[in-house]
């Protein structure tokens, strides 16, 4: 399987620089990924070494707790959408989703939705937080709220992508959204486990060694 135009080529270090994205991109444009997925202050300088190919921008904000306001996130995402993404990854506000105020996570997904016009949004679950239950329910109000995609996880926090995740996630949405798996994923087997569980899209930044196997 060619896994190149599945993979969203990733650099969210903290300590990533200017010269870190720059390689990211080249790196992506030789390689044929479908995006490169960073932090939102480097959004500008990604759609200027992106000009002219066929590589995306994935812009990730909210990131990686995603406990900042709907407020914050929307300007975020709008920001996002004015530097040239293409793409917009969100994190789930957890705390909301786990105490069961379903209406809050609806509505912050919904903000950023509208803020980001055309640009697809894709939404962080951060599974390894949650259980199925949660999971189930985390994707329901994704659908509700318009996502474009659910994601497993930031690869930020205490686990990444499961093969058990992506097939409940896929289970729940059907065909009504894209999934996409993130974090912990090294390997071309890994990430063919994880598109023969239903992954539309992979996040990693090991996409080099993967297409290369």
């Amino acid at each position: 399987m060619e896994l190149n135009g599945l993979i969203d080529h990733t650099n969210l270090k903290q300590n990533a620089t200017a010269e870190d994205i720059k390689k990211l991109c080249a790196e992506a444009r030789e390689y044929h990924f479908k995006t490169v997925a960073i932090n939102s202050c480097w959004t500008t300088l990604a759609h200027k070494e992106l000009e002219g190919s066929s590589v995306g921008i994935t812009t990730c904000i909210g990131f990686p707790l995603g406990a900042c306001s709907t407020e914050a996130k929307v300007a975020e995402a709008k920001q996002a959408v004015a530097d040239g993404t293409t793409e917009i990854d969100m994190v789930i506000n957890g705390g909301h989703l786990v105490a069961g105020d379903d209406d809050y996570v609806i509505a912050d997904i919904k903000a950023v939705v509208e803020a980001a016009g055309t640009v697809p949004v894709k939404v962080i679950l951060e599974c390894c937080l949650l259980n199925d239950e949660q999971i189930v329910r985390a994707c329901e109000d994704c659908l509700k709220a318009g996502a474009a995609f659910v994601k497993t996880s930031t690869g930020f926090s205490t686990g990444g992508a499961t093969v058990h995740d992506v097939e409940l996630m896929r289970k729940t949405v059907g065909d009504k959204c894209h999934v996409k798996a993130a974090g912990g994923i090294h390997t071309k087997d890994e990430a063919l486990a994880m598109v023969e569980a239903g992954a539309d899209r992979l996040g990693v930044s090991s996409g080099i060694a993967i297409v290369s196997e």
